[in-house]
């Protein structure tokens, strides 16, 4: 296994002003994820150390406090999914498709932090 984190999420409910602030503070460009929902990529360059990250926009889910997702790599994360349950956290949103990018699995821990899980099967 490699890195254990392997991707972020940061939800926001005004995209445009979240790209003006992580663009202007960071001095970076932004760009668009095609995913079915509005996704904004940082810079990735996956011959680097460290994990690459985006700002979502999705209806109904909000931000703020316990909005930024840390995704956890697996090999197929369905398997990570089923140990949820046995270690006392919850399924917020059982494996699903993210298209050519692989699936992800969004889960509680016992302290009601969401985290994802992230597999390329």
């Amino acid at each position: 296994m490699g890195n254990a984190v392997c991707w972020f999420e940061i939800y926001v409910q005004d995209m445009q002003r979240a790209k003006a602030f992580y663009e202007g503070i960071l001095q970076v460009e932004l760009q668009q994820i095609p995913a079915g929902i509005e996704m904004w990529s940082f810079a990735m360059d996956d011959k680097l150390a460290g994990a690459g990250g985006a700002l979502v926009a999705v209806p109904g889910v909000a931000s703020g406090g316990n909005s930024t997702v840390v995704y956890f790599a697996c090999a197929d994360c369905a398997v990570e999914e089923a140990r949820v349950a046995g270690y006392g956290g919850t399924v917020t949103r059982s494996k699903m498709s993210i298209g050519e990018y692989g699936f992800v699995s969004l889960v509680k821990d016992p302290d009601g932090n969401q985290i994802g899980l992230f597999s390329q099967q």
